[in-house]
């Protein structure tokens, strides 16, 4: 048998997330299950004419039924499926020419499913049917219909923290009433039959208590002790702790802890000068944990985000399916928000630093920290990405709490002056000028921007300061002392 190599490839290549062999004796329906799982998953391509075992029997001899396998994308899929078919030529092993077909599935925004109203999904190899659960989730996923628009049940005006909203239109620099701000904005509160629905995005972003109506939508942080999660009697939880509140109070609650778990290594550097870098740079992890309240699918009830701190890495996991065309393999370059109000909102706050590009500049900020490139992988309805912690030679490495156990010389003649304290010098700052702004605060205090954003929002979180205004030409007030 005389194989073109493109032939000899399709024979022997596995079966996979995208790709599939089949007899040309498979019937169009069947088909159509597979055409509709790889349509609503990430495409891929279909070899018809040879068999599971690699072997290759062709489609020559049974024309009208070949026919029907490529209208089966139009005749049993719903709506149809995008594909491209061709024919490729061998000679089979009595010297007779033959064909196999090679369809190619186009990956769809649109959620695809059988005549039978059924809706599959590749997972693997396989073909998997959703549930009505996982088929709503898939749907929202692609933006087919967003489930932060959906009315929450049972819930009133009356949810909802006025206050927070208050803030909020400030920093819009908003002109009307906070009630007409909901009825006439985003469509977070609206009346239909004389019956008043509030959006799921109103009582994420407002609420007075957003874990009502959704229980678990708050953030879990747990520190293991070793390389590994153990489970029974060598269970290794050192911390968990939950994180409540509106989607901006979780992510800065979530943040602020966080940061006191992160290990800072000082050595002494190649100019003599004492050096200190963190286990992982402060935009990755900060942005891993944003991403993930931002992007989360909130129609899934029964799990949590989880920010998991091991002695060598961390994991941030997130329920719901990679949104839209988004993939692990494409993630740094394809944005989609399968929350759009909640995004926007983020990214009035100065939150999303820098909208649709910060996956980008994440793994460039890790290669520049000589770290490996955050590593995601989607596991069935949890995404998980991972950050490998710094590695450091033993003889170079010294963490903050290690400084702090070391007892004092007698002398201190030719010691380092003592750090002042970060944040009081940014309440002094404030207090002599109520108006600066945070590129001031950094050039003044000689830090980064990102880094005086994230001591702002630890103050604020804390009720010690407060924001008033719009962002760029608004001012602090100083709620209590430090």
């Amino acid at each position: 048998m005389e194989l073109n190599k493109t032939i000899e490839y399709l024979r022997t290549k596995p079966e996979g997330q995208t790709f599939d062999r089949k007899s040309a004796k498979i019937d169009a329906k069947s088909l159509a299950v597979i055409l509709v799982a790889m349509a609503n998953a990430d495409g891929g391509d279909i070899a018809i004419g040879i068999e599971d075992n690699g072997n290759v029997t062709g489609i020559d001899g049974n024309e009208q039924h070949i026919n029907e396998l490529l209208r089966a994308s139009f005749d049993f899929c719903v709506p149809s499926v995008e594909v491209n078919a061709e024919r490729l030529a061998y000679t089979n092993e009595y010297g007779q020419p033959n064909h196999i077909l090679l369809i190619h599935v186009h990956q769809s925004m649109k959620l695809h499913t059988n005549q039978a109203d059924e809706a599959f999904y590749r997972v693997g190899d396989q073909s998997k049917k959703l549930s009505f659960e996982q088929r709503l989730q898939l749907l929202y996923a692609k933006g087919g219909r967003y489930y932060e628009d959906e009315p929450v049940y049972n819930a009133t005006i009356e949810d909802i923290d006025l206050a927070k909203v208050e803030d909020y239109i400030k920093v819009l620099s908003y002109g009307k009433d906070v009630i007409t701000y909901l009825q006439e904005n985003n469509a977070f509160v609206t009346h239909r039959g004389g019956v008043e629905r509030v959006s799921g995005a109103a009582i994420l972003l407002f609420g007075k208590n957003p874990q009502r109506f959704f229980p678990r939508s708050y953030v879990r942080f747990i520190r293991y002790k070793g390389t590994e999660a153990k489970v029974g009697t060598e269970m290794n939880v050192i911390k968990d702790v939950i994180f409540e509140g509106t989607i901006l109070e979780v992510i800065n609650k979530t943040i602020a802890y966080v940061q006191t778990q992160i290990k800072e290594f000082t050595f002494l550097g190649p100019k003599g000068l004492f050096v200190t870098i963190p286990e992982y740079p402060a935009f990755c992890w900060q942005e891993l944990i944003v991403n993930a309240v931002v992007h989360r699918d909130y129609s899934i009830y029964g799990t949590d985000i989880q920010v998991k701190l091991f002695d060598d890495h961390l994991v941030v996991e997130s329920p719901g399916f990679l949104p839209g065309l988004v993939r692990t393999y494409n993630i740094r370059h394809i944005h989609f928000s399968r929350n759009p109000k909640m995004a926007v909102f983020l990214r009035d706050y100065k939150i999303v630093k820098e909208f649709g590009e910060g996956v980008d500049r994440m793994y460039r900020e890790m290669k520049e920290a000589g770290q490996p490139e955050p590593k995601y992988v989607q596991d069935d309805f949890i995404l998980k990405a991972t950050l490998q912690a710094k590695s450091l030679p033993n003889a170079e490495r010294e963490t903050t709490a290690e400084k702090t156990k070391e007892k004092p010389k007698k002398s201190q003649r030719n010691h380092p002056k003592k750090p002042e304290n970060y944040q009081e010098n940014i309440i002094q700052l404030i207090q002599e000028d109520p108006s600066i702004t945070v590129i001031r605060l950094a050039k003044l205090l000689k830090k980064t921007p990102d880094s005086v954003r994230y001591q702002l929002r630890n103050l604020t979180t804390h009720g010690i300061i407060k924001h008033e205004g719009p962002t760029k030409a608004g001012k602090w007030i100083i709620l209590k002392p430090i």
